[in-house]
């Protein structure tokens, strides 16, 4: 990894997983130029999801997120490139994929579903800190 790089955690949300749009979706970030690093296909657990979603432990959504995480397999990824953080989160659209732009991950395939938790394929991590948080939880020792 050179000095202007940076690595990001990119998670394919079960509902991503369910629907069989995790190629595509990798697709879109290796085609941006990013590479990719790590992937693995995995079961997310009640200790693993509570040290990901610790800082929203308390807030209304966290228990229907949690469950929404377990309901399924998720693909874990781990991207690297410049700017790749700035660069999946452009990708993958605005967080409500109602409004996230046509070209997105969100808003070519997401959809609100009227459910408890917004089901909306894909995580980035939002900075440097959070990224090699993740990772680290993810992918140990990487």
């Amino acid at each position: 990894m050179s000095e202007q790089s940076e690595r990001t955690l990119i998670l394919i949300k079960p509902d991503g997983v369910r629907r069989g749009l995790t190629g595509q979706i990798l697709a879109r970030v290796e085609a941006k130029g990013y590479t990719l690093t790590a992937v693995e296909l995995r079961d997310a657990d009640d200790q693993l999801l509570a040290a990901h979603y610790a800082e929203h432990e308390g807030k209304p959504f966290y228990a229907p997120l949690v469950e929404f995480m377990k309901s399924g397999p998720v693909l874990a990824a781990v991207a690297e490139g410049h700017r790749v953080i700035e660069g999946f989160r452009a990708l993958a659209g605005a967080t409500d994929p109602t409004s996230a732009l046509p070209g997105t991950i969100r808003g070519d395939f997401g959809r609100d579903w009227g459910l408890a938790v917004q089901q909306n394929l894909v995580h980035g991590s939002d900075s440097v800190a959070s990224a090699e948080r993740e990772i680290g939880l993810w992918f140990p020792g990487r």
